[in-house]
Parts: C-alpha cells; structure tokens; sequence
C-alpha cells in the first residue's frame, strides 16, 4: 500500500493541503451565516475550531508514527499541518476574547486564573506559537540542531491541549478522553526515538 501511495503523495505539494484543511472553516462560516450553527453560535465557533485545531495536532503528531510502522511517508505535508492546526487553534483564542470574552481583559485574567484548563489551553498555545514562528526554513538554518529540541515543545502542548478539552467540559465525555488517550499513544509511539535522541545528543555534549 505504501509502495503503491507514496509515488502519489510526493507529487502533492505542502501548498495544497492549506484548501483542504480550509474546508471545516469554511462550513462553519457556512452554518453561522445560514443560521445552522445553533442557539448559542458564539460557542459552537469557538468549541468548533478548538476541536477542529485538536485533530490537526492529531493529524500532525501521526506522521512519523505512520511511516515507521506503516511506511506511509507524509513528511512533505507535515508543516502545513502543523501550521493548520495553529491557524485554528489562534481562532478558537481569538473567538474566546473577543465574541467570548467581549475583550474584558481583566475579567479574562480572573478567568484564566480561576479556571485551570484555560492556564492549560493558554500555557498550550504559547507552547504551538514559538512552534508556528520558528516553522520557516530561516529559524531551522539559524537554530540548528536547537531546532529540533524547540519541535518537542509539541508533546507536552499536545497534552495541554488534550487536558484543556477533557477538563473544559466539566464531565468525563468519552469522545475527549478517547482523543487524550490517542495523544498520549502517538506521543508514547515516539518516546524510544526521542530517548535515542536525547542519548545521543547528551553522548555528543559529553565529548
């Protein structure tokens, strides 16, 4: 299968997997303006898109999983994943302040504060923007083998992000433990690699 699919997907530039992963945007701008996105529109925006955001980090920390046990190889796409992910996960913040929150900054502060899954979401966002402004090949150039240390930063935002969902929701739903569950595996997937890794790094700073 791999063999037969790889071909095919190394012809698929990064660039087209942006209107693809633009779709989910684009039917709920769709269902707000017809007026399909329910009673309380303000949250079925904000909840979409930090859904929505959760499963392009899924998406994203797949893919070497993927091509290590399937050798189905979609590193070509991986950035524009990654960043898609951002890309929703700025919106689910930006609809929080401003449609949520009406930007009352000091009642945000209170809230953030009071309310431990929004330090997760919030502690997970910054994790994923170092990650988003350093995606580019001039940081990667610039910071070396620094680079790839900063790109771990996506397992414990992948966990923020997972704990963030689950504990917003007050009651344990069986689809946002299901996804935590799934974060926590693909992050254990690559936890042999990482090791190797850090051993490696740590033998070379030892000479």
């Amino acid at each position: 299968m791999a063999r037969f699919l790889n071909p095919w997907l190394r012809r698929i530039p990064a660039r087209a997997v942006w209107p693809a992963g633009l779709l989910p945007l684009a039917l709920l701008a769709w269902e707000v303006a017809t007026g399909q996105a329910g009673v309380d529109p303000v949250r079925a925006i904000e909840h979409r898109l930090g859904r929505t955001a959760i499963y392009f980090l899924l998406a994203t920390l797949a893919v070497t999983p993927l091509l290590r046990l399937t050798r189905l190889n979609l590193m070509r796409q991986r950035q524009a994943l990654g960043l898609l992910c951002f890309t929703y996960l700025a919106g689910h913040l930006l609809a929080w302040v401003y449609l949520d929150m009406g930007l009352l900054w000091g009642q945000m502060l209170r809230d953030v504060v009071k309310r431990p899954y929004l330090l997760f979401g919030m502690a997970g966002f910054l994790l994923l923007l170092a990650l988003a402004l350093s995606s580019n090949r001039q940081s990667r150039r610039a910071l070396g083998s620094r680079w790839f240390v900063l790109h771990r930063l996506i397992y414990p935002a992948s966990i923020l992000g997972g704990l963030h969902w689950v504990w917003s929701l007050k009651v344990w739903d069986s689809w946002a433990l299901a996804v935590l569950a799934v974060i926590l595996l693909l992050i254990l997937l690559r936890l042999p690699m990482i090791l190797r890794r850090v051993g490696v790094q740590a033998g070379i700073s030892a000479v």
